[in-house]
């Protein structure tokens, strides 16, 4: 038994002799260290480390392993084994500096080598290795110097794809051509480069693909980098088409639009420069209009896309213009006069409801309201969309049906406020109705938002007839002018008292002369 014990402390301390060389501590402690710190610092390298240690640990054992052949009286073929794994040990060293040089150390300096490079030099540092342990185990290196001639025509010939793809990655990251990052199209794939090997360039998609093309494709033939104009930001002209019938003037259909997108706060849709509208063509039935913006992140280009028709739906609808239907589409609907009837009933008591919520007219009878309901104009607005804007003069009310609208206070010097949010039922804009006065507020559609709209017009048939309602609307109309002047100015309760009953009567006779109706008349 004492023997046995022996033996194999002999045949332990012999393999371990056979596999340890001068510097393996150090080497292994340099690792270790190194290793840590790319776990710390690199995380997303993590599975390439691990890999490679395991290559490390594998090339260690198997050392250790041919010294235990070395013992069983097989020196040959220990010797060859330990050539190999001391090789294997040496590939996992260099792979493991390689990671440390090109991807730890660069970032200190702000600097992002192509990973084409470091491909390249750690392959050339293992052919060196390779001739490294060559000659040490005897081999005269001098042959294959004198073949080398032979051998690299050989090699050139049957392999000439894969050099003209690592030539092709050389250019294409030295030149500039394309970078990790950028948004290029190939043919019909369009996505954004997520990595340039010595082999390919890997490119992914919106829909969550990585295709692989070649870098000799794309030195063949040719690409578009998307969003690159010389020293400008990244962004990419997009183009929204939509089709306008010949009675609305081409002129009023680009302002509406253009007016709308412009005013708007779309994400992902630049400010500089500012999207534009154009008349692109004309059909048999219809003018062929776009939109054309700057997409600042070129991954949401569909999502944007639908956010703008949204805008330019709405803005249409507002200005009571209607998109064109191909003059081959046949629409035949029978309906009687009772039903049309009917629907339009319907119609004008939800305008009338709209009307009942509004404060001002409480003093109105059924057929003043219905008068004034037949007249209101339908005006839907996307989420985004500038509904008023403060300082803005305009003759009309907004009554909101459906959505949510936030109102802001705009203070030059300072960030603009919000100061709370409108919902269904409320209304805005009424001393530009009845005053002419410029909005006090910017309002801003939190929602896609419905609301009905009262314009001046409108409502003058029913106040030259009863001139008495200024009187009430105008002490409604101080009130809640007063309201948002206490928020603004920070106006205490008495004082906000004192001023709304010194200006009431400033308020009616601007009402009387903003209608032109005489004061006292009844």
């Amino acid at each position: 038994m004492g023997n046995l014990i022996t033996d194999a402390l002999d045949s332990w301390d012999t393999a371990s002799r056979f596999a340890w060389h001068d510097g393996l501590g150090s080497l292994l402690l340099l690792v270790a260290a190194l290793s840590l710190l790319m776990l710390h610092y690199r995380p997303s390298d993590r599975r390439s480390l691990f890999s490679t240690l395991l290559m490390l640990a594998f090339g260690l054992i198997g050392q250790l392993g041919a010294g235990f052949v070395s013992t069983r009286g097989f020196p040959a073929m220990a010797e060859g084994l330990h050539e190999a794994f001391r090789i294997l040990e040496g590939l996992a060293v260099i792979r493991i500096f390689g990671m440390f040089i090109f991807r730890m150390l660069p970032p200190l300096v702000h600097l992002t080598p192509p990973r084409i490079l470091e491909d390249i030099i750690v392959f050339l540092a293992y052919i060196a290795w390779g001739f490294v342990r060559l000659h040490t185990a005897g081999l005269d290196l001098s042959g294959i110097v004198t073949t080398s001639a032979v051998i690299t025509a050989v090699l050139a010939f049957s392999m000439q794809d894969t050099l003209g793809n690592i030539l092709g990655g050389l250019s294409l990251q030295f030149d500039n051509s394309i970078q990790i990052g950028d948004w290029i199209k190939v043919d019909d794939i369009v996505g954004k480069v997520v990595d340039i090997r010595w082999r390919y360039t890997a490119i992914e998609t919106r829909n969550w693909e990585t295709v692989i093309v070649p870098n000799s494709q794309l030195m063949r033939g040719k690409f578009a980098v998307l969003g690159r104009y010389s020293d400008r930001e990244v962004q990419w002209r997009r183009w929204v088409w939509f089709n306008v019938g010949y009675q609305v003037s081409p002129s009023r259909v680009i302002e509406t639009v253009q007016k709308a997108i412009r005013s708007a706060d779309i994400p992902n849709v630049s400010k500089s420069p500012e999207p534009n509208c154009v008349l692109m063509d004309f059909t048999d039935s219809y003018g062929r209009y776009a939109v054309r913006y700057w997409l600042t992140d070129l991954q949401l280009d569909d999502p944007t896309d639908s956010e703008v028709r949204d805008h330019i739906y709405a803005a249409l609808q507002r200005a009571d213009i209607r998109l064109a239907v191909p003059e081959h589409s046949i629409h035949m609907i029978t309906e009687t006069e009772k039903h049309e009837q009917a629907r339009h009933i319907r119609r004008l008591q939800e305008r009338i409801d709209a009307l009942h919520k509004v404060e001002l007219f409480n003093s109105l009878h059924a057929d003043e309201l219905r008068t004034i309901a037949e007249k209101l104009k339908y005006a839907p607005f996307a989420k985004g969309d500038i509904i008023t804007r403060q300082g803005a003069v305009a003759h009309w009310l907004y009554m909101l049906t459906d959505g949510e609208a936030d109102v802001y206070l705009e203070t030059p010097g300072q960030e603009r406020r919000k100061l709370n949010t409108l919902h269904p039922g409320n209304f805005f804009g009424e001393m530009g109705l009845m005053m002419g006065a410029p909005r006090t507020a910017t309002v801003i559609a939190a929602t896609d938002v419905e609301c009905y709209q009262l314009d001046k017009a409108s409502f003058q048939e029913v106040l030259e007839h009863r001139p008495e309602m200024a009187e009430e609307i105008s002490k409604i109309l101080v009130s809640r002018r007063y309201g948002l002047d206490s928020l603004q100015q920070m106006i205490d309760d008495d004082t906000r008292v004192s001023q709304m009953a010194q200006q009431h009567q400033d308020v009616l006779s601007r009402i009387y002369e903003f209608f032109g109706i005489k004061a006292g008349s009844k």
